[in-house]
């Protein structure tokens, strides 16, 4: 998992809101609340997670080009 960043930028679809999380390793993050404006925030429809929605690098998982939690929430 060398090659593997683990933090992404996420940007709120709601307020524009941006900040700065650590990713997961083990799961997916299907819910995030903002921290500006409280919106909680969903992935897209066909997007496994938020992070692959609205971050500015994709999920470990997609990265590593295997398989993801997709359908799994």
């Amino acid at each position: 998992m060398a090659d593997t960043q683990l933090a992404s930028e996420l940007t709120c679809p709601a307020c524009g809101h941006r900040t700065t999380e650590t990713m997961p390793t083990t799961s997916c993050q299907f819910f995030y609340e903002c921290l500006e404006c409280s919106t909680l925030i969903q992935p897209k429809s066909g997007d496994c997670c938020v992070f692959c929605s609205y971050g500015t690098v994709p999920c470990p998982p997609i990265q590593q080009q295997s398989s993801c939690c997709v359908g799994a929430g």
